[in-house]
């Protein structure tokens, strides 16, 4: 959810407290019951004015004078950035599922591809295989303990066991597909996404400035491992999360992607 803006705490602050202390001294002003007291100073910041309370001494329109000037605005304010709160919500929503929509197309474009390529080459993947075979009985602490576990897996893909020339023609013929995503202005407000998108297109570039792998030295071919680990650990956190939305939005296609697990050797798309 949105964090209320500092503009929209200001106003509920001074509105409490020309309620609290508007209250009392209406109270103690005219000598009214203090729930009388709280109901005219009510319809007065609410501009009702029913007019069957009223101050008569002269403290006491001073005070509602103070009342008027502070408590009316503050009032209009808290009313107005409350409307307005609730429209960002609900256009922040909708700017996640188009931004859902688009991270779906990643993973069927690219992502599940990816992710099946380099997890046949980490010489750790049976570590984390079985603990990413999701399932629909899976439960939001089932994805926390399969996250904490992501987290932790120790990222050791050599460059050297990759089927460079195999992926090399795959990131450029998605290269145009990557780009157009990058474009996208609804990405700034992800915080996993957009640095996935990054490190993947940087891996891209690296690659595509090369041409050829064949007989790179030792200190590029780390420098390559580098680029894929950080690429792979982005993408598995980010499909797990994906999952995750999936399960709890969108059971079909929940359904369809569990059938094509990159990390379950039993997956088939066919149901049997």
């Amino acid at each position: 959810m949105k964090p209320i803006s500092f503009r929209f705490r200001v106003y509920i602050i001074v509105l409490v407290s020309v309620v609290c202390l508007g209250t009392l001294g209406i109270s103690l002003a005219e000598g009214m019951h203090p729930f009388d007291a709280f109901y005219f100073l009510i319809v007065t910041v609410a501009t009702v004015g029913y007019g069957d309370i009223h101050p008569v001494t002269v403290p006491g329109k001073i005070l509602t004078l103070a009342i008027i000037i502070t408590g009316v605005g503050c009032f209009v304010g808290v009313a107005a950035n409350s409307i307005e709160s609730m429209i960002d919500e609900r256009e922040r929503l909708s700017r996640f599922e188009k931004l859902n929509m688009i991270i779906g197309l990643f993973f069927s474009e690219v992502g599940t591809n990816l992710l099946k390529i380099m997890s046949s080459c980490d010489p750790a993947a049976a570590e984390i295989r079985s603990a990413l075979v999701v399932s629909n009985n899976w439960t939001d602490a089932d994805f926390s303990k399969a996250r904490t576990l992501i987290e932790k897996h120790s990222y050791i893909i050599d460059s050297c066991a990759v089927p460079m020339d195999e992926l090399y023609q795959f990131l450029k013929e998605k290269k145009g597909f990557l780009l157009m995503i990058l474009e996208n202005p609804q990405l700034i407000e992800h915080e996993s996404f957009t640095p996935l998108l990054q490190a993947l297109y940087h891996l891209a570039e690296e690659m595509m400035a090369r041409g050829s792998f064949c007989s790179l030295p030792s200190a590029d071919c780390a420098h390559l491992s580098g680029d894929l680990n950080r690429v792979y650990r982005l993408l598995i956190l980010e499909w797990l999360t994906y999952m995750q939305y999936l399960k709890h939005n969108y059971p079909y296609l929940f359904s369809l992607a569990m059938r094509q697990n990159p990390f379950d050797d039993k997956a088939s798309v066919v149901i049997r």
